[in-house]
């Protein structure tokens, strides 16, 4: 994944969620998770969150508390 890739991910996810963007494992937990099941998704419209969700049984344990963590709010 390209450094400007990354970089979108990182903004889309952090915009969606304040208290995520705050720390960096919160950030960066679902990266390869984004690069395995959602590569293809543009970010924006909450639609990598989405994209994440659908693949939610497979997702690592550190992206599925940052996802549950952004519910919570």
């Amino acid at each position: 994944m390209s450094k400007l890739r990354f970089a979108i991910l990182v903004l889309a996810i952090g915009c969606s969620g304040a208290a995520v963007a705050q720390t960096a494992d919160g950030r960066g937990a679902c990266k390869a998770d984004y690069d395995r099941y959602c590569a293809g998704t543009l970010p924006g419209g909450g639609r990598v969150v989405a994209c994440l969700n659908k693949q939610h049984h497979q997702l690592s344990d550190a992206c599925k508390q940052v996802l549950a963590s952004r519910k919570k709010q």
